[in-house]
């Protein structure tokens, strides 16, 4: 596990108001890292621009964000014997972490909606996912949202690390989530332009430490 996240430090020089919550995405960066290196996944849900955000995360953690992420040389072998196309796709493809946007997956989220609660809609999908060992990232600017809450409380039952990324207040994440990242401000759209560096800090820190 690196010492130094010089990432987390850019971040805290850039935005020098996040710094009483560097200790929390510095937490969050090592429990990622800590996730991918055991084999596990991270599973990821927010409302509206929250969501939007999860999958920002997902795009970044599954290609090459800052750095290329070339195929380990047995696995472009691997791809190159395949069949006549494997030379060309095993140079272009890239190393990836396994990450999932639980709105993404519309049939399932809007059936378990109409048929049973759309406020667990997320908590039956981290039932579907999620095993001991994986992460679950809330995002919610309030700390409130009822679906996030619920999938939060029973990633937490199963076993998953749960964080949280909210505004100042924290919300009902504080106390559920393992680690919560109360970024400084109030206003839902001044509380999402200050998640978004965090998670670019997060999304670099652990590709710095599983493909640097």
């Amino acid at each position: 596990m690196p010492d130094r996240l010089s990432h987390v430090e850019a971040l805290v020089s850039s935005f020098p108001g996040l710094a009483p919550i560097r200790a929390d995405i510095e937490g969050a960066c090592r429990a990622l890292i800590a996730v991918y290196r055991a084999g596990g996944k991270l599973l990821v849900c927010g409302n509206g621009g929250s969501c939007a955000d999860a999958d920002h995360i997902v795009g970044e953690l599954g290609k090459g964000f800052l750095k290329k992420r070339p195929l380990p040389a047995d696995t472009r072998s691997r791809i190159r014997a395949a069949f006549p196309e494997g030379d060309k796709l095993a140079a272009a493809l890239q190393g990836g972490l396994p990450a999932i946007n639980l709105a993404a997956h519309a049939s399932l989220f809007t059936a378990f909606a109409n048929d049973v609660d759309a406020d667990y809609a997320y908590a039956q999908q981290v039932v579907a996912y999620g095993r001991q060992g994986d992460m679950l990232l809330g995002i919610s600017t309030s700390g409130n949202a009822r679906n996030v809450f619920h999938a939060v409380g029973v990633a937490r039952a199963l076993g998953l690390v749960t964080i949280g990324l909210t505004g100042s207040a924290g919300g009902r994440l504080r106390e559920l989530c393992a680690t919560c990242i109360r970024v400084p401000a109030t206003e839902t759209y001044k509380v999402q332009e200050l998640h978004l560096p965090v998670y670019h800090a997060l999304c670099a820190e652990v590709e710095e430490a599983m493909f640097g």
